[in-house]
């Protein structure tokens, strides 16, 4: 049986992925995990948790032997937009952070999962269909750790044979969870907006095209790829993986079909709008779907509807 450590486990995919994966392999076989509790959280009250700093090698350690740990799905990360204010926080994090984790992995013979990003991406990659193998110079320290995050992975599974496999996810989507400060939040908060206001001031400009996913699909991802066929897997620590592209208009639209009176503006921060045009349009996920069955069950039409539903659901309680 998978004992599973989750380490920042109260961002924006940890409390889904928490919940999602304890529906799967049992309420007492994943343990979510960050650097503080947060009293008030869900997580505080539905099961184990451990705090834990994943700066701190001895407690990843001593946390690991506790549980008696197989494998550890690594999510503690600095974003995007909040990295650009604090660039030495984030890479001592981002790298550092991964870093030990893939020590302790080393030295109990763990498996990891270690999420990556479109920020891997930069200024000279192709932007359209942007390939899995290609040229990777980001312009962010959240871009620059991803990068060096993947090179270690790679590293440790050549070297010393740990279990590493990693998906570059796209902005994602939840109506569970607020995002954390990436540069793709606009498309979770365009939601609220329309409901509670019917009118959002996008920070993203128009015409400004990233690829994007649903929460329900990342979470599938995350589960397929730990559950694949070793023998399988080629890129094992970069796979791009992608359900839809569009601009802010696009999800304006959609949402008018379920709101009409919704009205989008614009009100751009500019830092945020200069990574997003360093970003692919979209992404050639091909070879996940090739190597492990990668395919999503949302498109922009079906996540609009459902995401509504949820959150309308969600803020009339």
């Amino acid at each position: 049986m998978k004992k599973i450590l989750i380490t920042g486990a109260l961002g924006q995919i940890g409390t889904d992925l928490t919940r999602y994966m304890r529906s799967i392999y049992g309420k007492d076989n994943v343990l979510p995990s960050s650097r503080k509790r947060k009293e008030g959280h869900p997580l505080m009250n539905e099961g184990n948790f451990e705090t834990l700093d994943v700066l701190n090698y001895e407690v990843i350690d001593s946390v690991v032997k506790k549980h008696h740990i197989t494998h550890i799905v690594h999510l503690a990360a600095i974003l995007s937009g909040t990295g650009e204010k604090n660039p030495q926080v984030a890479w001592d994090i981002n790298v550092n952070g991964l870093y030990n984790v893939l020590e302790v992995s080393r030295v109990h013979d763990l498996s990891v999962l270690i999420p990556s990003s479109i920020a891997v991406f930069g200024e000279s990659t192709p932007k359209d269909l942007t390939p899995q193998d290609t040229i990777m110079r980001p312009s962010t320290i959240y871009g620059v750790s991803k990068v060096s995050g993947e090179l270690l992975a790679d590293y440790y599974h050549s070297k010393f044979g740990v279990d590493t496999r990693g998906v570059r996810f796209p902005g994602l989507i939840s109506s569970d969870t607020m995002p954390g400060g990436g540069t793709t939040d606009y498309a979770v908060h365009i939601f609220y907006e329309a409901i509670k206001n019917k009118r959002y001031a996008s920070f993203i400009d128009k015409g400004t095209f990233m690829d994007m996913m649903y929460m329900p699909d990342a979470l599938k991802a995350i589960v397929q790829l730990m559950e694949a066929d070793e023998s399988k897997l080629k890129h094992r620590n970069a796979f791009n993986i992608s359900a839809m592209s569009f601009d802010p208009e696009m999800l304006a639209a959609e949402i008018k079909k379920h709101i009409p009176e919704f009205e989008l503006d614009y009100d751009v921060d500019q830092d945020l709008q200069k990574i997003a045009n360093t970003w692919p349009n979209s992404l050639d996920d091909s070879e996940a779907r090739a190597q492990w069955g990668w395919e999503p069950d949302y498109d922009l039409t079906s996540m609009t509807k459902d995401m509504l539903e949820k959150l309308i659901n969600k803020l009339d309680k």
